[in-house]
């Protein structure tokens, strides 16, 4: 599993989780499925009387939730026994998840995301570490993550 996975998984809940969440909604779904052909006749009934009415409108589809990233992460670093700035350091907030910090982690991680192995070259890692904390914060709100704006710009 790569490191901006592991990343994403400890923002957002771990794959095992996830992996709950799928199999619940696949048991549902195939209830539903067990459901639908014992009333298949009644649909095709159904169809075939509204036949040249108007369809149904589609429902508007819910809000995607929101993580409160920043309090999340505010509230963990209370509790760190290190002194961390998660909002400026990607090093800081990879410590703060306890997660590989390391320069080779980060050019890994900065490489799955899009950095140039020239740039890495050219750049410099500091260059990197700023390129890629804006990166893992864009990510973040991307999947419904609450950030202040100024971590987004």
């Amino acid at each position: 599993m790569s490191l901006f996975s592991k990343l994403m998984g400890k923002v957002f809940g771990s794959k095992d989780e996830a992996k709950e969440e799928v199999t619940e909604t696949a048991e549902t779904a195939t209830e539903t499925v067990a459901e639908a052909t014992v009333e298949a006749g009644e649909a095709i009934v159904t169809e075939v009387e509204t036949a040249g009415q108007a369809p149904a409108p589609e429902p508007e589809p819910e809000p995607m939730s929101q993580v409160d990233v920043e309090a999340m992460l505010d509230e963990m670093e209370k509790n760190h026994p290190e002194d961390l700035d998660w909002k400026l350091s990607i090093v800081d907030l990879l410590k703060l998840l306890d997660l590989d910090s390391s320069y080779g982690a980060r050019k890994e991680m900065a490489l799955e995301l899009g950095y140039s192995q020239e740039d890495i070259d050219g750049k410099g890692s500091a260059e990197m570490n700023i390129w890629l904390h804006k990166q893992v914060m864009k990510k973040i709100a991307e999947n419904g993550g609450k950030l202040p704006a100024d971590l987004l710009d």
